[in-house]
Parts: structure tokens; C-alpha cells; sequence
């Protein structure tokens, strides 16, 4: 008896896993399962990037390097001013899309909730519209346009129109995650005006929503090639695909591409970077 109480005495009971050690140990394998999927989708995205830089700075012997063709992106012919039209597109559809969506979504959520409704559905038709199609209805319109001699910063209208089902979910989102009536009623009973309300009151707590709509806009105005190629404006896309039918001029086409993307990749880390601190601020 003596020799089985020692020996049970000397092999204790295994301790059972606490919640914190499990949770631990889930915590740890969810990071590497991110850090995983990270890692993927990085080189999914990075290698083809490398690729366009390493083709860009080729140069015309085996095993040279050169910048000749990122000298020639503001003295190729017609690039400099398609990139200038092109950034000003996107700037002034980004305004346009947020002026007209913001202040109307704020109003419908506030006034006539019945309404919303018939406001998304509005918003999301573009989408199952295709932009040739669109191009053949809006044809006749930009001929009688052109006899006026007018920019290319004409497309912003149609810009504005394909945007308008990607801002919508952006800010729609936006706007279901703040308590919209209870702001607006607290602002008023201070006597504030409606334009304070949407302005100093409700725009400020929609700031990711309004970030995202922004970007979305943006990305589209940079990338839109079908609607500028039918009508026969010179944009950004329009010029590279002219370009690319040279088959001289491959690395002005590739360091083109690679410095839009980059400034695309700049401007979204700009743009959160600010948003961080202004929250940080805040």
C-alpha cells in the first residue's frame, strides 16, 4: 500500500489547458495563418510589379541598365498632357461624386427613408450597364460637344456615372455605422443649420466611408480605357495603348504603367496616413 501511495504520489495528475493558453495558442496559429496569406498574395502582386520595373530599366544590350525610358515619360509625345488630363479627371470626379452623393444620401436618410430604396437602385444600375453601351447613348451627345471645342475633361460626367455604384456602398456603409438621426437632432436643438449638420457634424464621423469613396473614384478615373478610346479622347490608357502599338517604345510603355501604379499605391498611402492622424488628433 505504501509503494502504490508513493507512486501515485510521485505521478500527479496532468493539469487541464486553461482558456488562456488555448486562446494563446489560437491566437498564434491565426497569425500565422495571416501571416501566410500575406505572404502570398504579397508575391502575387509584387512579383509582377518587379518584373515591369526589372523590363523598364532593360537596356538595349544584354545585361545593361538604363533610365532612358522613365527621361522619356515627359518628352514622349502627347504622354505628359494625357497623364495631366487624366490626374485632373480623376480630381474632378472625385469632387463631383461626393458633392452630389453625400449631402443627397444624408438628406433621404434624414427626410424621406422611403426613398433610399429607389436611390440605391439609381446608383447600382450602372453596373449593369456596360460602358459600350453607354458610349453608343452617349455618342451624340459628345459629337454636338466636340463642336465646341471643349477638353476631354468632358468625361468627368461619365466618370461620375460609373463611380456612382462603388461610392454609394462606400458612404452607404458609412452612414449605417454612425446614429444619423440622434446627431442631426442634437446639432439642431444647439441651432445648427443643415449645412453644419451634414458638414461639421455628420461628414466628419463618415471620414473612412468618405477615404474609401474617394479611392474608388479615383482608381476608376485612372483606369477608365473604353469610354476615352470610342469618343476619341486622349486620357492616360488611351496613351499607352498607343503607345504599346509601337513596338519601339515597350519600355516607355512598361515605366508608364509601373509610375501609375505607383502613384496610385503613394496616394492611398498618403491619404491614410493623414486619416491616421487627424484621428489621433481627434
Amino acid at each position: 500500500m505504501a509503494a502504490v501511495t508513493s507512486l501515485g504520489e510521485s505521478a500527479p495528475a496532468a493539469r487541464p489547458a486553461t482558456p488562456g493558453s488555448m486562446q494563446a495558442s489560437r491566437r498564434r496559429k491565426l497569425n500565422l495563418f495571416r501571416y501566410a496569406v500575406f505572404l502570398i498574395f504579397g508575391l502575387f502582386f509584387l512579383l509582377p510589379l518587379v518584373a515591369t520595373a526589372r523590363f523598364s530599366l532593360e537596356g538595349q544590350r544584354a545585361g545593361s541598365w538604363t533610365v532612358q525610358a522613365w527621361g522619356q515619360i515627359a518628352t514622349y509625345p502627347g504622354l505628359l498632357s494625357a497623364i495631366e488630363i487624366t490626374l485632373e479627371l480623376a480630381a474632378i470626379t472625385c469632387v463631383l461624386v461626393l458633392v452630389l452623393l453625400l449631402p443627397t444620401m444624408i438628406w433621404i436618410r434624414l427626410r424621406v427613408r422611403w426613398f433610399s430604396r429607389v436611390f440605391e437602385f439609381l446608383c447600382l444600375l450602372p453596373l449593369t450597364i456596360p460602358a459600350i453601351v453607354l458610349v453608343v447613348g452617349l455618342g451624340p451627345i459628345y459629337n454636338w460637344i466636340e463642336h465646341y471645342n471643349l477638353s476631354a475633361l468632358q468625361l468627368c460626367w461619365v466618370y461620375v456615372i460609373l463611380a456612382l455604384p462603388y461610392a454609394y456602398r462606400a458612404l452607404a456603409t458609412g452612414l449605417e455605422a454612425i446614429d444619423v438621426t440622434t446627431l442631426s437632432e442634437a446639432a439642431r436643438s444647439l441651432g445648427a443649420s443643415w449645412f453644419t449638420v451634414m458638414t461639421r457634424v455628420i461628414a466628419p464621423n463618415m471620414g473612412q466611408a468618405i477615404l474609401n469613396a474617394l479611392l474608388l473614384s479615383a482608381a476608376l478615373a485612372l483606369g477608365e480605357f473604353t469610354i476615352a478610346e470610342t469618343l476619341n479622347y486622349d486620357t492616360l490608357q488611351v496613351a499607352l495603348f498607343n503607345i504599346s502599338r509601337a513596338t519601339t517604345n515597350a519600355g516607355v510603355l512598361f515605366s508608364t504603367s509601373l509610375a501609375a501604379l505607383l502613384f496610385a499605391f503613394l496616394l492611398l498611402v498618403i491619404l491614410s496616413y493623414s486619416r491616421r492622424r487627424s484621428r489621433r488628433r481627434g
